[in-house]
């Protein structure tokens, strides 16, 4: 297999690009009082991915105030309205991996960039401009009006890359969450690149769990991806 074959590279942004795991983590140990600083990181998070699960769930980041009250009561962290929306506002300042912005930039040399996000418009605006700007086109939950892993969010946007000229043989689907993206994508038929952000840590944080699929390509950060396409087409 060859990157030679790929025009645009589509990537799932929160998890991928944007450490969600660190941002929600700060925000509770800011402002959940003894009881935040006492819980451990696996205990945070496993409380946001159960409440991110439950059938009334909203769309993201507006749901991070529903899940902060219900991550509240589990671990008995402070609990008010002003630390519940603080959750969901809290995106705007969500950390950048390390090798985000410098491995895009690189990327961005070979391909079109195209966010496909489950975040609404309004956050994903936050943290392109945190990004740096890297995108070429956006698809969020506001277009498709459906979250990954909904085979309808990858349909809507192969029709958005149609309008560019670019077919499903030319996208490259990059992303750290087997559950929202690698799984389904590779049965849609994509050709994937894996970004296993959570190498070496036990359990999958604040990502649903589901079972390892196999991508196309595999790295452990953004960096190695760049390096791979460097490799092989500078």
């Amino acid at each position: 297999m060859s990157f030679k074959q790929f025009k645009a590279l589509t990537f799932d942004v929160v998890g991928t690009l944007i450490d969600f795991e660190a941002g929600i983590l700060a925000h509770v140990r800011a402002v959940a009082g003894e009881a935040g600083k006492a819980c451990t990181d696996d205990d945070i998070l496993r409380a946001y991915r159960e409440a991110r699960a439950s059938t009334d769930s909203g769309w993201w980041p507006d749901d991070l105030e529903r899940c902060y009250h219900l991550m509240a009561a589990k671990l008995g962290l402070a609990d008010n309205d002003q630390a519940a929306r603080g959750l969901a506002l809290a995106v705007k300042n969500f950390p950048a991996f390390p090798d985000s912005i410098a491995a895009l930039k690189r990327l961005r040399k070979h391909f079109k960039l195209v966010a496909t996000t489950n975040s609404q418009i309004w956050a994903l605006n936050h943290m392109a401009e945190t990004l740096d700007q890297p995108f070429d086109v956006r698809v969020t939950v506001d277009d498709v009006r459906f979250e990954k892993p909904d085979p309808q969010f990858f349909a809507y946007a192969r029709g958005v890359l149609a309008t560019h000229g670019i077919v499903m043989e030319e996208i490259l689907h990059v992303a750290q969450s087997q559950y929202h993206d690698i799984g389904v994508a590779m049965r849609l038929g994509y050709q994937t690149c894996w970004i296993e952000r959570r190498f070496a840590q036990k359990g999958t944080g604040g990502t649903l769990e589901s079972e390892r699929t196999e991508p196309h390509y595999h790295f452990t950060s953004l960096v190695q991806l760049a390096d791979a396409v460097d490799k092989e087409l500078a």
